[in-house]
């Protein structure tokens, strides 16, 4: 089986980079910085034949090829053949449209973590356990799978709540309102939940969500935001509490697929001007004398984008770590709720009810800020 069964490849590596917002940011000392990444790789590698032994890299291969083509089962009916037969981009790395299923999904192009990044006050603790997290959003589809491993043991993490959201097509955030996040008169933002969800790693430290390609706003490159929670408590309603946080940052995507998905509607309805991968200030202090590749692995489902994306990551954590990410919102069982202060304790854990199906908030062309 060829990569060509999947459409279409870039595959290349990745970071999870600090996340950066006004009035939060807590910018380190970039010798420091290195020294933690270099200690970080080096423990890295010597997982590299563990991972094999275990049988964790050929595990990760037959899972991703296994979505994929799940994915691509549920899209409608098309002509296989001319999508397999036709020559594809490849950018970014040494596989060729040739390349086995093996040299695809086997690469862990794993990430090292940097110490804590600001999460900013577009967090919002209290996010329902859920696979799916599109609602009723539009834009492109994308299947992100997480694997988190032990840097210190290179065992894979069992039982991590990874904790994911980004904004919408049009560069709205739900769960807030506030300046620079579209209508600030649209009050019904602040009980939305659309593209925020919480799910714990399996027994090969794996979670897959479902979620839609971020648009953008003003000031910062496209991008996903993640924490993970360790040693919580899963309440009734379907949420977390407690535990502790060992990572914060932020996930990206290459730059010519950005440039694809904003020609296509809803994005192109954004008048804001875009901020590249090379124009972003959190990707440049993160990739900046380093190895780090802030990008994450994917392939096309299908013929288009309109039929998805698949991106996947591998990521190192430091489970010794402790962070406090910062937020201004939180979802109860009333709903949305500002709190004051800019909390750093973790939340999570009081919403209530059923899972709400969301809405595309009005206005939806953000003004201003860096979140």
């Amino acid at each position: 089986m060829h990569v060509q069964s999947v459409v279409k490849l870039a595959a290349v590596g990745c970071a999870v980079l600090a996340t950066a917002h006004p009035g939060h940011q807590e910018k380190r000392a970039n010798s420091d910085l290195l020294g933690f990444k270099a200690n970080m790789r080096r423990g890295l590698e010597n997982c590299a034949s563990k991972f094999e032994r275990s049988g964790l890299n050929a595990r990760a291969e037959a899972r991703r090829r296994a979505l994929v083509d799940l994915h691509r089962r549920r899209l409608a009916a098309r002509d296989t053949d001319s999508v397999l037969n036709k020559s594809h981009l490849v950018t970014g790395s040494d596989v060729t449209p040739d390349s086995s299923a093996s040299e695809v999904f086997a690469n862990t192009s794993t990430c090292i973590l940097n110490p804590e990044g600001e999460t900013g006050p577009y967090y919002v603790p209290g996010e329902y356990i859920r696979s799916d997290v599109r609602e009723d959003q539009s834009g492109v589809p994308v299947v992100i799978e997480g694997q988190f491993i032990n840097v210190e043991t290179c065992e894979p993490i069992t039982d991590l709540y990874w904790d994911i959201w980004n904004c919408n097509a049009t560069g709205v955030y739900s769960g807030l309102v506030a300046n620079g996040n579209g209508n600030t008169d649209d009050t019904s933002n602040l009980n939305a939940t659309f593209l925020r969800g919480i799910q714990k790693t399996d027994s090969d430290g794996v979670v897959t969500f479902e979620s839609l390609f971020p648009g953008h706003y003003s000031g910062r490159t496209t991008h996903h935001h993640m924490v993970a929670h360790l040693d919580v408590t899963v309440l009734d309603n379907n949420t977390i509490t407690g535990g502790t946080v060992a990572h914060i940052g932020q996930l990206f995507w290459d730059q010519d697929l950005i440039n694809d998905v904003e020609a296509t509607y809803p994005y192109n309805t954004n008048t804001v001007t875009l901020t590249t991968n090379a124009e972003d200030r959190v990707f440049s202090d993160e990739t900046e004398n380093s190895d780090s590749d802030p990008v994450l692995n994917y392939v096309y489902l299908g013929d288009s984008l309109d039929d998805g994306l698949f991106g996947w990551v591998t990521v190192a954590v430091n489970v010794s770590a402790t962070y406090d990410p910062n937020y201004s919102f939180v979802y109860t069982s009333s709903g949305g709720v500002a709190v004051d202060d800019d909390s750093s304790t973790p939340g999570g854990g009081q919403s209530g009810g059923s899972q709400p199906s969301g809405g595309q908030p009005s206005g939806s062309q953000p003004t201003g800020g860096q979140f």
